[in-house]
């Protein structure tokens, strides 16, 4: 007979649900994960995983096409659309695939079906559409002493500009294009927005971007994000900001949009369209209401050991608040089964929270901006060092891009790191331990990186912060 009761039981088996149960199986508890489609979530299958694969395939389409500044020959350069969109594909596979494994190790029963929750400590599942995995329980009434949510969110939808899968798209049909169209038009500029500009503009498109608001990376630090949009408009991006798209005509295989700038009305032609306007929690059909579960403008309102209102319910990740990432709800769902064991967790941090965003340029931060400092009146010192500066850069042909932080004046306390350049995701998680670690400006001198490294020039963007910087 199936096992119909648990300690945990995890609602979605995205990033924050699958590394929750890993964590609650280490620590003893009987532990379930309810998933309706795919293993791994959204992250894995339609997220982070895949948009990385196929934006590692238009990097390579473009060092191809330029092989001649490294002294190489490569000739009748193209690409198979098709082809990248199945790596893309397989690569997400690979890795939904591991998460059963990884479940398969913990022994953590995978029940496949949609959940919602009767009253505290009793969950109904009823069946997917998709195909379970082998083992997997089905349909039923389980129990559990603690429910977590991690239903994760959904792309947003404005009137008006409604997704139709064919002319107007998500980031869903965004991943799996039949074809790259000539001309594409992207309503928004956060990560997912500027993310899909880069890439279809490195096929080859011919990309607009509309920002409703006046920079494009709206949470990023204003000088990174100019200089960003220097380069993207260099590459041929068409920007508009403090704009907004009022109006989608469909044709049989286009998209006329009417777009409002400065007070004046304007219509564009494109083949396509990618609605990348944020995304919104998945909180229905959980049975929230009945519970009584507070939610406030389409989240889940939680501690900071994201507890809900309700005894036994809680909720990580996108669905419960931003910052709307993978990396996020992962350690939130640490946080909420060890306080659940009793460990006494650190609370989270969301002022330690990285951001990447792996367009090219790539841009990576960490902490508070420039402009949010100045707006809070602190005492700050600000340091840059700029990627002509340094030598490995150069030598990579990547000698386009900056580092930036931001110090307390008086205590000498890492504020902020921003950056924008080439693989800076990689270079960010150094800031990131620093801040956690409370290290100084002086500890951050004394430190040595190896050279030649991108790194050096984290060091010197402090030097440079505190009159001492050496290679600019």
């Amino acid at each position: 007979m199936a096992e119909t009761s648990f300690d945990v039981l995890i609602i979605g088996s995205g990033p924050g649900g699958y590394v929750t149960a890993i964590r609650a199986a280490q620590l003893g508890f009987r532990t379930a994960i309810v998933e309706r489609d795919y293993l791994g979530g959204i992250c894995l299958n339609w997220g982070c995983i895949p948009t990385k694969a196929l934006l590692r395939s238009a990097e390579i389409f473009h060092y191809m096409q330029h092989a001649k500044d490294y002294g190489l020959k490569a000739d009748n350069v193209g690409y198979d659309a098709s082809a990248v969109v199945k790596r893309s594909r397989l690569v997400s596979k690979r890795l939904s695939d591991g998460v059963g494994f990884l479940m398969k190790k913990n022994k953590v029963s995978i029940i496949w079906g949609e959940a919602s929750i009767d009253a505290p400590g009793k969950v109904t599942v009823k069946a997917s559409k998709n195909e379970a995995p082998k083992s997997a329980l089905g349909a039923g009434s389980y129990q559990a002493k603690h429910i977590i949510i991690a239903t994760g969110a959904r792309p947003r939808v404005l009137p008006g500009l409604e997704p139709d899968k064919k002319l107007v798209w998500t980031y869903f049909e965004a991943m799996i294009p039949d074809h790259v169209p000539k001309s594409l038009l992207v309503i928004g500029s956060g990560a997912i927005g500027i993310e899909f500009a880069s890439f279809y503009r490195t096929l080859g498109s011919d990309v607009t971007v509309v920002e409703v608001l006046p920079q494009i990376l709206p949470v990023e630090d204003h000088e990174i994000q100019s200089f960003a949009r220097r380069s993207f408009e260099k590459q041929g991006i068409k920007i508009h900001t403090n704009a907004k798209v009022t109006k989608l005509d469909k044709k049989s295989d286009s998209v006329t949009a009417t777009i409002e700038e400065g007070g004046k009305s304007q219509a564009l032609t494109v083949e396509r369209v990618i609605s990348a306007i944020g995304v919104v929690g998945n909180i229905e059909k959980l049975g929230l209401e009945k519970l009584g579960v507070n939610t406030e403008r389409g989240i889940i309102v939680v501690d900071q050991f994201s507890k809900t209102n309700i005894s036994g319910v809680y909720a990580i990740g996108d669905v419960a608040g931003p910052p709307m990432l993978a990396h996020k709800a992962e350690h939130e769902g640490i946080v909420c089964i060890e306080a659940i064991k009793g460990l006494s967790p650190h609370p989270m941090n969301k002022s330690m929270i990285p951001g990447c965003t792996y367009c090219s340029p790539q841009i990576a931060s960490v902490g508070i901006t420039e402009q949010a400092a100045k707006e809070k009146k602190l005492d700050i010192r600000v340091g840059r060092f700029p990627f002509i500066g340094n030598g490995k850069a150069i030598a990579l042909g990547e000698d386009q891009g900056l580092v930036k932080v931001i110090f307390d004046k008086k205590t000498g306390q890492l504020l902020g790191a921003h950056m924008v350049g080439a693989e800076v995701t990689e270079l960010i998680q150094g800031y990131v331990v620093a801040m956690n670690l409370e290290t100084t400006e002086e500890e951050l001198m004394h430190t040595i990186f190896p050279h030649p490294t991108l790194s050096e020039m984290m060091k010197e963007a402090v030097l440079d912060a505190y009159g001492r910087v050496l290679n600019v």
